[in-house]
């Protein structure tokens, strides 16, 4: 029997982190619409912003193509192997072609909405040698 990897907390999160497995439920889900490169909708790719949140905080996952039908308002979903990536200074929670979406089975997860690591702001300094 394998160990089972340590789950991270949404508190824990900081910019460039990979390869985070986490359990987390959906607060809320918007699709955006995508423009295309010469500005005709439809580029065959879906994105939602969803609010998923555990008992630690809550952040801004980016859903994309199918992962959008899973993150639906309420779901418990499983993140394996996600990442952070950067969108005008804040934090998003991502999961990319090398990661895993699933929807697992709904637990009494209590979210703490008042710790919104997308709204924290981080500044790229550069270090002088």
């Amino acid at each position: 029997m394998g160990v089972l990897p340590a789950l991270t907390k949404i508190d824990q999160l900081r910019p460039g982190a990979v390869g985070i497995d986490l359990i987390v439920k959906v607060v809320n889900s918007k699709a955006i619409m995508l423009r295309g490169r010469n500005g005709n909708q439809g580029s065959n790719m879906r994105l939602a912003e969803c609010l998923v949140g555990d008992e630690s905080g809550i952040i801004i996952f980016t859903a994309r193509n199918d992962q959008v039908n899973l993150m639906k308002e309420g779901n418990t979903v499983s993140l394996k192997n996600a990442k952070i990536d950067m969108y005008k200074g804040s934090m998003r929670l991502s999961v990319d072609r090398w990661g895993h979406l699933e929807v697992t089975s709904p637990n009494d997860i209590s979210i703490k909405e008042d710790n919104n690591l997308s709204l924290i702001e981080f500044e790229l300094i550069s270090v002088q040698e």
